[in-house]
């Protein structure tokens, strides 16, 4: 495992990471180690106590971090829902994963052909299940809606979720686009627990997986449908934050909600033993809404301007953590540039599963073991829209530098802002990407450029192979 290539460069540090090493030889000689990897939806940037709220309940997302390593420079691939998760199920940046935006759904799908994660990307799942992995999606796909982009035909063993983007709570109906639609299964069977409480559903879900599947390794991949609107709380929670403003108030109450079932699991974790064997992986998929249906807001992205739908750092930037005790430290922060996509290879490397050569993800666990080490990345990309969609939003960054283009920054309320094409921040300076410099830096900003046109004919040219 290329782990034990990285015992060279600690230095210092070698006694920890060597006991480290250790625990994961120990732990491989057990058997493999199982894997949650459990992502919010449109939770903002600091709407968890360790990441800087005040005024939120997060007690099971913090014990993660106090017993894991958080990054504070974590990236989602996409600031949107599908093309996020396509960036996580396959370890490539969207455009190379074949998914330029969000999923329409099956009627509007049907006619332009947008289908979907292409069947011939490997997701994490069919990149486990040789490596004699029991995989299960518990809670939202959002990556395609026939047959074969369903999650059983993209190597899920079982499904139990909704197919679309989002759904109400109680009667677990998509009311947002086109009919109406109950949108509730589990694997293709159609199924109706009508009043019952989708993130109750989940958490006993994942709890018959782990129960079911102790005598052999598994990979639940848990995708909540909160704090994404329709903000539903449970009573318990919304009378917990009464005295907040709306819409902080409904938001405040579904993440304490998603925070609580989150423990229930951790806590059936520790009651099965299975604890230490298992690796946790958290994050939320974007940045906070400020759609309608969200009340115009109700998340939180602290220092950073943006939000979902925008590439300015509130958009992207997102609260990230990673727990598997006794390999990797506990109550550890790490402030290296991270990517989504490195979730992907980092978890290969840690179940000793074998991965494609041209991924974009990079494994995190020199970084994790070594805070010393550079990020993997030098050059980071994103582009919302087709690689032959001169309108798309775009950005590139590089070191402290990052440039967007053909900005977009939603301002709730439906208002509409006019920004300029190109918008050039150095984030060491600037965290809240006030002031464009593409003016008074032309060369940086023709560097950078320079860098999104290669990466994008680049994308294209593998994709139109």
């Amino acid at each position: 495992m290329r782990i034990f290539k990285e015992i060279c460069h600690i230095g210092s540090g070698i006694l920890f990471f060597s006991l480290s090493l250790n625990a994961l030889a120990q732990t491989t000689d057990k058997g493999k180690p199982n894997v949650i990897v459990i992502m919010t939806d449109d939770q903002g940037s600091i709407d968890l106590n360790s990441y800087g709220a005040t005024d939120l309940y997060t007690p099971n997302m913090d014990r993660l971090a106090k017993e894991g390593v958080r990054f504070t420079q974590f990236y989602a691939g996409a600031p949107v829902c599908s093309p996020s998760r396509a960036a996580l199920m396959t370890g490539k940046t969207n455009l190379r994963a074949g998914l330029a935006g969000n999923v329409p759904i099956p009627e509007r799908a049907e006619k332009s052909g947008e289908h979907g994660l292409p069947t011939d990307q490997v997701t994490m799942a069919e990149m486990l299940k040789p490596n004699g992995y029991y995989t299960a999606l518990i809670g939202k796909w959002h990556l395609g809606h026939r047959e074969q982009n369903l999650p059983n035909g993209q190597g899920f063993d079982y499904f139990f979720g909704h197919q679309r983007g989002c759904i109400d709570n109680y009667s677990h109906t998509f009311y947002w686009d086109g009919p109406n639609k109950h949108d509730l299964y589990r694997n293709s069977e159609e199924v109706y627990y009508d009043g019952e409480h989708f993130t109750d559903l989940m958490a006993e879900e994942v709890k018959q997986v782990i129960n079911h599947r102790r005598n052999e390794p598994f990979f639940i991949y848990w995708a909540f449908n909160a704090p994404h609107y329709p903000y539903q709380g449970t009573t318990k929670w919304l009378d917990y934050y009464k005295d907040l403003p709306t819409p902080r108030k409904e938001y405040a109450a579904f993440v304490s909600n998603t925070d609580e079932k989150i423990g229930k699991v951790l806590d059936y974790l520790d009651e099965t033993g299975l604890a230490d064997n298992t690796i946790v992986i958290f994050q939320s998929d974007h940045g906070h809404s400020l759609e309608e249906r969200a009340f115009w807001g109700g998340g939180n992205a602290g220092p950073y301007r943006g939000s979902k739908f925008s590439l300015f750092e509130g958009g992207i930037r997102v609260p990230a953590i990673i727990r598997y005790p006794r390999v990797i430290p506990a109550n550890q922060v790490r402030d290296q540039l991270s990517m989504e996509m490195d979730w992907f290879t980092t978890i290969a490397e840690l179940t000793n599963s074998e991965v494609a050569d041209k991924l974009d993800g990079k494994s995190l666990m020199p970084i994790i073991l070594d805070n010393k080490r550079e990020s993997p990345h030098e050059v980071v990309y994103w582009q919302l829209g087709n690689y032959d969609d001169t309108t798309a939003q775009w950005a590139v960054r590089k070191g402290p530098w990052k440039l967007i283009g053909n900005v977009n920054e939603p301002s709730g309320q439906g208002a509409k802002k006019d920004l300029e094409k190109l918008y050039l921040v150095n984030l060491d300076n600037d965290i809240g990407e006030k002031n464009n410099l593409t003016k008074s830096n032309p060369k940086k900003m023709n560097e950078l450029l320079r860098l999104h046109n290669s990466w994008l004919n680049s994308v294209r040219s593998e994709m139109k192979q």
